[in-house]
């Protein structure tokens, strides 16, 4: 997996701005995607921003009472025959890590999602979701609202099942994520139960109170200082002291009857590099792991997971090979 490092690496380098994202599209332009907006303000959301040349991927950035001091974006990933189809489709929601952005999964290798979904009849939606942000609506925030939680689930959501042929149901929509935004769709698949019939977690801890790393709660901790230093401005995720019911609503080892019926796929490494980072991370994603799948196959859950050699980062062919899980569980286009 050596060769996979460096472009990780890479990944978690922040880019800034519209002009990234609208480089994001080259190849040819659809005369239709190029003379009509697919999307419209709604839902608690003004779209800023938008580009829309790409036939593929297109891209948005809103302003949002959910989100202060800042609008954020997101790319939709559209199946190759969107335009010309008629049909409608289910929806990835794909979740990215700390520090990274709504185009992580654009840089990673192997030509990263673009190519890893052609000619999959799947929509795929990768918002932002703060540096740190932890995908939860914090305790506290001293730079303005930072509740991505509600932004993702109350408005972004049903943002994209209005503005594009998708089926806005629970057998229409998967939620997977890397890092931090593994976590993240562990916790929306259980806290909003009848929105996602797969979830999957690459690299992604799955435990909050649990022992990582022989620290009992790492990952608790671990979200608050994070959040405190780069993404709140002092304030926390789960408050000092902790407020334990948002820790118990947002921990999948105490939510295990909410994964029943669903797929579920995991990926964790067991050999980090020699770095303090790496190896502190996906020691506490094997660590949590670990513990979770235990709670899964003692109330007889089904579900997927690998452990392999390597740590902190994304490996493409599971990745490719959880997409094509997906495809499988979620309702046909």
């Amino acid at each position: 997996m050596s060769e996979h490092r460096p472009t990780r690496r890479n990944v978690l380098k922040a880019v800034g701005g519209a002009s990234a994202a609208l480089a994001l599209g080259g190849g040819g332009v659809l005369a239709s995607a190029a003379t009509a907006s697919a999307a419209g303000d709604g839902r608690g959301l003004r779209i800023t921003e938008r580009g829309e040349s790409d036939p593929r991927m297109w891209y948005y950035r809103f302003q949002t009472g959910a989100i202060g001091g800042w609008n954020p974006a997101v790319n939709v990933l559209l199946p190759d025959d969107y335009h010309t189809s008629g049909r409608r489709y289910p929806v990835l929601y794909l979740l990215h890590g700390g520090k990274g952005d709504f185009i992580e999964f654009d840089r990673l290798p192997e030509g990263g999602i673009r190519a890893w979904t052609a000619g999959k009849p799947l929509i795929v939606v990768m918002p932002d979701g703060g540096q740190a942000g932890w995908y939860s609506n914090p305790v506290s925030s001293n730079v303005g609202a930072r509740n991505w939680e509600f932004f993702h689930i109350e408005q972004l959501i049903p943002w994209i099942d209005d503005n594009f042929r998708t089926y806005a149901e629970y057998d229409g929509r998967a939620v997977s994520g890397f890092s931090m935004g593994g976590f993240g769709a562990l916790k929306y698949t259980a806290k909003y139960w009848g929105h996602f019939a797969s979830v999957s977690s690459h690299s992604g801890p799955a435990s909050l109170r649990g022992v990582a790393g022989g620290l009992a709660g790492a990952v608790v901790h671990w979200a608050n200082l994070s959040s405190a230093a780069v993404e709140l401005g002092g304030g926390t995720v789960y408050g000092v002291p902790w407020d334990q019911n948002r820790v118990s609503m947002d921990n999948p080892c105490e939510r295990v009857e909410s994964y029943r019926n669903k797929r579920i796929f995991m990926v964790a490494g067991t050999s980090p590099l020699p770095t303090f980072w790496d190896r502190f991370n996906e020691t506490a994603v094997l660590d949590t792991q670990r513990e979770f799948r235990g709670f899964l196959g003692r109330a007889g859950i089904p579900h997927e997971w690998h452990e392999v050699p390597g740590g902190h980062w994304v490996r493409p062919d599971l990745f490719r090979q959880d997409l094509d899980g997906i495809v499988d569980r979620l309702r046909k286009a």
